[in-house]
């Protein structure tokens, strides 16, 4: 089975970066599915999201959205212990805090993860099956 990418956007600055929010609204990711390369700087988070770009939603595609240059990661109502748990993905936002920026994964009930980072560098793949 070969994957192939349907799509490909890269953040480097906030309107890229809102550009892949609005894609990701409620996508869905299962904890198990985000992992944070500490050594490499790069938080992976595989989701399955609605294909927002397109007037029936009904469909889901497998992304990819790749987080680079992160310098450290928190996370806030998010029980790691239980890697089945479902978040629903409200939105992405940035926060420029001194010199760098923070980006926030903001899901329902209250849940989000903060990235902190120098460097605003976001890519979201998408990729099918066959």
């Amino acid at each position: 089975m070969e994957n192939k990418f349907l799509s490909k956007i890269i953040a480097r600055d906030l309107e890229g970066l809102n550009l892949i929010s609005a894609c990701c609204h409620n996508a869905k990711i299962k904890i198990e599915n985000i992992k944070y390369l500490k050594n490499n700087h790069i938080v992976l988070v595989l989701l399955d999201r609605p294909k927002n770009e397109k007037s029936n939603n009904n469909q889901y595609v497998k992304s990819i959205c790749k987080f680079e240059f992160i310098d450290n990661v928190k996370s806030k109502n998010i029980s790691q212990e239980n890697q089945d748990l479902l978040l629903n993905l409200v939105t992405i936002e940035v926060y420029k805090k001194e010199k760098n920026f923070e980006i926030s994964l903001i899901f329902s009930d209250n849940r989000y993860i903060t990235l902190s980072t120098e460097v605003i560098e976001v890519t979201l793949e998408d990729k099918i099956n066959d």
